[in-house]
């Protein structure tokens, strides 16, 4: 976000709000003057705290790029050692799940070779 044209804009809706101002109201010069000194003081408090909050964002997001370098490339490598280590820890257990299942896939290939075929019936 440039904060030039944001400034342009609220500068400008200032200038024309106090021109309103000026034109629409029944006070006399004084009372006007006053307002406005007070209005321009508001208006220079305000513009002072969003510039203290723009810095104060721009110094987290800051804060926040650095701390997200340092800390996304150990996590990154914190999760594949991880999983590597899961893989390890489950290769065992997955070649005996498949002896396992070749093992069941064979008794079922000699128990359909042992039951004896049914024979079909004709109809004379």
């Amino acid at each position: 976000m440039k904060v030039v044209p944001l400034f342009l804009g609220v500068a400008t809706g200032v200038l024309a709000g106090a021109t309103a101002v000026l034109l629409s109201t029944p006070k006399s010069g004084s009372e006007v003057r006053i307002s406005l000194k007070s209005t321009s003081n508001d208006f220079r408090d305000k513009l002072s705290d969003i510039k203290l909050q723009m810095q104060d964002l721009k110094n987290s997001i800051r804060n926040l790029t650095k701390e997200s370098k340092e800390v996304i490339p150990s996590a990154i490598e914190e999760i594949k050692a991880d999983v590597e280590q899961w893989k390890t820890e489950t290769a065992p257990l997955q070649a005996k799940l498949q002896e396992e299942i070749s093992a069941i896939q064979s008794a079922i290939e000699e128990m359909e070779k042992a039951l004896p075929k049914k024979k079909e019936t004709t109809i004379n």
